[in-house]
């Protein structure tokens, strides 16, 4: 019986994490607060009700691979190449500033001197990176409330949002490697390299016979649900197994190459329901169960406030001041830097994966979670405020064009998270 203890510990987390996730929407914050709440609620940070077993991380494993899949398909490349040039401004930018401001706040409490100084200063690079992350859903609920989302800073936004989450896959790419000091930073490059390689020729041979295999078939799409996830999680195995890049960047790729073909729509509703139904709610209340109290000391708490002041701060300041380099006015880089501060659920995916392979110890998944939450309140509050004194630009464009229409899709899926 007690072999079936599993059954009962997810019927928890996935009645919590909708029950706590409707609640916090009500109060029209994002319902993956909810479900953080509610590991947090059934772990040993509160109630002890349950911890993290070896079946709940291997579905919140799962759950990881879903959610960048189902964000590659919902990227649009030719909006995204639209935005190119003051978006990868902005998103670099807004991936420096919070990198060096995270970076400094750990290194001031974790300062790296001893045996253990080179993985020290991999940990305290990685917060930096943490803090780069950047939430896409969050914001662009927002900006539809407020009809802002066709604006010149609303699509500056988004598509900084996405060049940011790219980078910061990358960047994990790359720290995550680097955590096994008996690989050379060229060993590094040179993997980064054959994998983007062996992704573009994969890519095109996959996207060139299930673009020729979906065109010659009617409405009987659900085959190509399954060859979509097996290509997903093919490249996932490929990506860790082959070339020691993190899975789910191997899971994003093969979730833009589906964003290409004319199934993309059916395919991100599918995976949507797939995610939500459970491996979502999984994956965000599985951070919730990580998070421990005693270990939260007056030091760490010091810690946690300093960071959540430079997470807010170095994207605002980052991306405002990419966004004023690219000629944006004051009002707009105020409203593109708030717009950025949320980190969401790809800060949590940065996070566990960099946990998983030693560069951050339990200890800092409290921090990782506060930052999360309370970026995901405040930047809303703040869109809102900065929106509220914003002058539109005569460059804002209230129409329906290819990326709102993406946008609204996503939107349309989220609702049944």
């Amino acid at each position: 019986m007690d072999s079936l203890q599993f059954l009962l510990g997810l019927a928890l987390i996935l009645f919590s994490t909708k029950a706590l996730g409707l609640l916090t929407r009500k109060f029209k914050m994002p319902q993956v607060v909810g479900a953080l709440l509610a590991g947090l609620l059934l772990g040993p940070a509160v109630f002890n009700v349950m911890g993290s077993t070896d079946f709940i991380e291997q579905v919140a494993e799962i759950g990881v691979i879903v959610l960048m899949f189902g964000a590659g398909v919902e990227t649009d490349l030719q909006d995204l190449k639209k935005s190119g040039g003051p978006a990868f401004i902005i998103a670099m930018m807004g991936v420096i500033v919070p990198v060096v401001g995270g970076f400094a706040v750990a290194s001031i409490f974790y300062p790296a001197a001893g045996p253990d100084q080179h993985l020290i200063l991999l940990q305290n690079i990685f917060i930096g990176v943490i803090l780069s992350a950047t939430s896409v859903s969050i914001t662009v609920e927002t900006l539809k409330e407020l009809g802002k989302l066709t604006t010149k800073s609303g699509n500056a936004i988004l598509g900084a949002a996405i060049i940011d989450d790219i980078i910061g896959i990358v960047a994990l790419t790359l720290i995550t490697s680097m955590a096994d000091t008996s690989i050379r930073i060229s060993t590094i490059v040179f993997q980064l390299v054959g994998f983007f390689a062996f992704s573009g020729i994969a890519g095109y041979l996959f996207f060139r016979f299930y673009k020729k295999w979906t065109d010659s078939y009617g409405s009987d799409l659900r085959r190509f649900i399954i060859i979509a996830f097996t290509f997903c999680l093919v490249m996932s195995y490929c990506a860790d197994r082959f070339f020691g890049v993190a899975d789910i960047t191997g899971a994003y790729i093969a979730g833009l190459i589906i964003s290409c073909t004319n199934v993309k729509e059916y395919v991100a509703k599918r995976f949507d329901t797939l995610s939500y139904m459970m491996f979502s709610p999984v994956f965000f209340a599985s951070i919730g169960l990580k998070v421990t109290v005693p270990n939260f000391s007056t030091s760490m708490l010091m810690f946690t406030i300093a960071l959540v002041l430079v997470a807010v701060l170095s994207k605002v300041v980052g991306c405002g001041i990419g966004a004023k380099l690219c000629r944006y006015d004051n009002h707009d880089a105020l409203c593109i830097g708030c717009g950025m501060i949320s980190r969401g659920e790809v800060a949590l995916i940065v996070a566990n994966k960099g946990a998983s392979v030693g560069l951050m110890s339990p200890e800092l998944f409290a921090p990782v979670v506060l930052i999360v939450m309370f970026t995901s309140i405040i930047s809303p509050i703040l869109l809102k405020i900065a929106y509220a004194h914003h002058t539109p630009s005569p460059g804002d464009a209230f129409q329906e064009d290819a990326i709102t229409r993406s946008v609204n899709h996503q939107l349309e899926l989220n609702q049944g998270m």
